[in-house]
C-alpha cells in the first residue's frame, strides 16, 4: 500500500488529501500538523475550515484510509510520498521584507524529513513557494540525507476557495514539475499515477521544476491583474457615468478575453494573490528586471487604491465624517462560501473607517468574532504564520461589535457596507432595514450584488462600485 503523508492541515492540505483518500481507496493518507487543536477539529464533527462539500468527503474516508495526527515524525518516517503544505508568509524583516517569501517553516520541514527518513522518498511542494525553492529544499535534503535518495516535485494547487472540492474533483489541470533525470521522471510518474485514478491523462501536465513553480505565481498574477484592470475601469466609469457591469460584459464577450474575473469590487483578497505578486516582484528585482517588477507592483497598487477609494466614498458621502456613526459591515470573509479572512479587503475598509472614529457593527455568516477581532488588531502578514505563533489574545477593538445577523448589524446604523457577496445579502428585507436605520440611510455596495434602483425607491442613497452615481453622491466628491 502506498503511504502519503501531508505536513500541514490547512486550507490546501486538508481538502486535497481528503479528495485523494476518497478517490484512491488503496492509498493510506495521513495529514499531520503540530497544532493539536487543529488536528482535534479535523477529527471532530466541526472541521477547522468551512468549504462546501468538505464535511461529506472527510466523513466518507476518515478512519478508513484518511487520518489526522499530531505524530508528525512517525508518519513522515512511514510515508512513500510526503506533501509539504506549510505556511510561506511574506517576510516582515530582513532581506526582501514586504515582498520575499519567508521559508522558515519550509526549511524546518525539510530538515525534519531528512532527519527522520530511513527510506527513499518523494517530497512534493504543495505550498505556494517562490521559484527555485525546490533547489534550496533539495540541497537541505541532499546534504542531510545519510545516503537516502529524495526526489523533489512541484505540484502547485490551483484551488478557488468556495469551490475547492469541485476544483479537486474536476481540475482544469494538475501540474507536476520535476527533475529531467531518469529518477526525476520516475518520481513524476509515481505522483501522476495517484492523480490518474480520477483525472484524465491529458489534464495532467508535466514540466521541469522551475516552470511548475513559476506557473503558479503567473496564474495568480494574471487573475489578480484582471481584477485590478476592471477595478481601474470602475473608477473611470463613475467619473464618466458609464456602468462597469455593462462595460465588463461587453469586454467579456470577446472570446480572446472571456468573462471570468471581470467583476468590479472593493478589491481582491485571499491568501495567494497579493503574496504571489509580491513574490514575483521580488524575483524580478533579484534577476535585474526592475521594469517587469514595476508592472506587477501596479496590480497591487490598484487594489490598495480601490479599497481606499471605497472608504473615502463612504466618509465623503456622509457629510465628510463617520465619527461616532454606526456603520454596518455585511460580510468579512474575502469571498462568499468560505470563512477565510486572509487579506480580505474588509480588513482595510474597516481599519479605514475606524481611523475616522466610526462605530462598526459586523456580520458574516461564517467568520467568528474572535477571528474578526484578531484580524483588525494584527500587524500585516501576521495572519500567515501558524496560529500558535500569532498574538495569543488579540486586543479587542473597542469600536467594533460582531453580531449574529444582518438586521441586528444595520439597526440604528447610518450606513451599511456590503463587503462580501454572500447570497443571503441579495434577498434581505431592505425595507425593514431602511425603516430601522438613521436617515438619510446609505448603502455602499462593494460587490455590486443589490438592485440599486429598487433600493433608491425604498429611500436609500446608494453607491455601487463603477455605476452611475446617485445625484447625492455627485455633490459629495470623494478624492482617493
Amino acid at each position: 500500500m502506498v503511504k502519503i503523508c501531508c505536513i500541514g492541515a490547512g486550507y490546501v492540505g486538508g481538502p486535497t488529501m481528503a479528495v485523494i483518500a476518497v478517490k484512491c481507496p488503496s492509498i493510506e493518507v495521513v495529514v499531520v500538523d503540530i497544532s493539536k487543536s487543529r488536528i482535534a477539529a479535523w477529527n471532530s464533527d466541526q472541521l477547522p475550515i468551512y468549504e462546501p462539500g468538505l464535511d461529506a468527503i472527510v466523513k466518507q474516508s476518515r478512519g478508513k484510509n484518511l487520518f489526522f495526527s499530531t505524530e508528525v515524525e512517525k508518519h513522515v518516517f512511514e510515508a512513500d510520498i510526503v506533501f509539504v503544505s506549510v505556511n510561506t508568509p511574506t517576510k516582515t524583516q530582513g532581506l526582501g521584507a514586504g515582498k520575499a517569501a519567508d521559508l522558515t517553516y519550509w526549511e524546518s520541514a525539510a530538515r525534519m524529513i531528512a532527519d527522520v527518513s530511513k527510506s527513499d522518498k518523494i517530497v512534493v511542494e504543495k505550498s505556494t513557494v517562490p521559484v527555485k525553492t525546490a533547489e534550496a529544499i533539495e540541497k537541505i535534503l541532499t546534504h542531510n540525507s545519510k545516503g537516502i535518495k529524495f526526489q523533489i516535485l512541484s505540484n502547485p494547487e490551483f484551488l478557488a476557495e468556495g469551490t475547492a472540492i469541485q476544483d479537486l474533483f474536476n481540475p482544469d489541470r494538475v501540474l507536476i514539475g520535476g527533475r529531467e533525470t531518469p529518477e526525476g521522471q520516475k518520481a513524476i510518474q509515481a505522483l501522476k499515477d495517484v492523480y490518474a485514478q480520477w483525472v484524465p491523462e491529458e489534464r495532467i501536465l508535466t514540466t521541469n521544476l522551475w516552470s511548475a513553480e513559476l506557473s503558479k505565481l503567473a496564474a495568480n498574477a494574471f487573475l489578480a491583474q484582471r481584477i485590478s484592470s476592471v477595478n481601474a475601469m470602475s473608477a473611470l466609469c463613475e467619473a464618466t457615468g458609464a456602468n462597469v457591469q455593462q462595460v465588463s460584459y461587453a469586454v467579456g464577450t470577446d472570446t480572446r478575453i472571456g468573462p471570468k474575473f471581470l467583476n468590479a469590487s472593493v478589491g481582491f483578497g485571499g491568501s495567494c494573490f497579493q503574496k504571489d505578486i509580491l513574490n514575483l516582484v521580488y524575483i524580478c528585482e533579484c534577476n535585474g528586471l526592475p521594469d517587469v517588477a514595476e508592472y506587477w507592483k501596479q496590480v497591487i497598487k490598484i487594489n490598495d487604491y480601490q479599497k481606499s477609494r471605497f472608504v473615502n466614498r463612504v466618509v465623503a458621502s456622509m457629510f465628510n465624517t463617520v465619527s461616532n456613526k454606526k456603520i454596518a459591515i455585511l460580510g468579512f470573509a474575502f469571498k462568499k462560501d468560505t470563512g477565510d479572512t486572509r487579506e480580505t479587503p474588509a480588513i482595510d475598509v474597516c481599519q479605514g473607517l475606524l481611523g475616522d472614529k466610526a462605530n462598526l457593527s459586523i456580520y458574516d455568516p461564517q467568520v467568528t468574532e474572535d477571528q474578526i477581532q484578531r484580524d483588525l488588531s494584527m500587524n500585516k502578514f501576521d495572519w500567515d504564520h501558524p496560529i500558535h505563533l500569532q498574538p495569543t489574545s488579540p486586543t479587542t477593538v473597542k469600536k467594533v461589535s460582531v453580531v449574529w445577523d444582518a438586521y441586528e448589524a444595520t439597526k440604528d446604523a447610518h450606513g451599511l457596507c456590503i463587503l462580501t457577496e454572500w447570497d443571503e445579502f441579495k434577498t434581505l428585507d431592505y425595507q425593514k432595514i431602511y425603516d430601522n436605520m438613521q436617515k438619510p440611510a446609505f448603502v455602499f455596495d462593494g460587490r455590486n450584488i443589490v438592485d440599486a434602483d429598487k433600493l433608491r425607491e425604498v429611500g436609500f442613497i446608494v453607491y455601487s462600485i463603477g455605476k452611475p452615481l446617485d445625484p447625492w453622491l455627485k455633490d459629495m466628491p470623494a478624492v482617493a
